[in-house]
């Protein structure tokens, strides 16, 4: 036989194999390959293969956990959250907005200076055309929802704790993780929802 035609034979193979085994086998395939081939490098370790509950949750049932299971594991995510010791949510949108366009971050070469990379899953601002579309649009987030407290608060908890709210989003944990300060998510707080944002107009 040819070459072509013997990959093209182990190709099928490997993909009829990940059919019989379904998704679960293949992330835990995929899983002890990154265990195997990961090293630590930088400031990126590999204690960030470590799943932790919620993580497990969301691969075993496939992003789809039992409901039980889903409202318990966000309610404790939901206590992860350490709101702002001044009680103030909001920040300065202009540097929210510096932020939110900055994709550099827990990268093995980043030594600081971590963004938020939030343009590359959202629509944001009016004036930036390049944007990604895994996230909802947050154009006009503020002005759609209100700018009460309450709207403040959830902004601010999501972008520290995505999971709090939903369990299995790709969203990142900004705070529960250390990724951003304080500071810099009641930043992008108020680039959210400050009227004066140019998200709000």
């Amino acid at each position: 036989m040819k070459l072509k035609t013997l990959a093209m034979l182990a190709a099928g193979a490997a993909l009829l194999a990940s059919c019989a085994t379904g998704p679960g086998q293949a992330r835990r395939d995929a899983l002890a390959m990154m265990q195997r081939d990961f090293h630590a490098r930088g400031i990126a370790s590999v204690d960030r293969l470590k799943q932790d509950e919620v993580q497990a949750a969301c691969n075993q049932h496939n992003d789809n956990p039992p409901q039980t299971v889903a409202e318990k594991l966000q309610k404790a995510q939901l206590a992860t959250i350490k709101w702002p010791a001044d009680g103030k949510l909001l920040g300065d949108w202009k540097s929210g907005e510096k932020i939110a366009q900055n994709g550099r971050g827990m990268s093995w070469s980043d030594k600081g200076g971590v963004g938020g990379s939030c343009y590359n899953c959202h629509q944001i601002g009016p004036a930036t055309t390049s944007f990604g579309t895994i996230g909802p649009s947050l154009y006009q987030f503020g002005k759609a929802r209100g700018y009460s407290e309450g709207v403040q608060r959830y902004a601010y908890g999501k972008i520290y704790n995505a999971k709090a709210y939903s369990l299995c989003s790709q969203m990142p944990r900004f705070g529960h993780t250390g990724s951003l300060t304080e500071q810099q998510m009641k930043d992008i707080t108020a680039l959210l929802m400050d009227p004066a944002s140019p998200v709000n107009q």
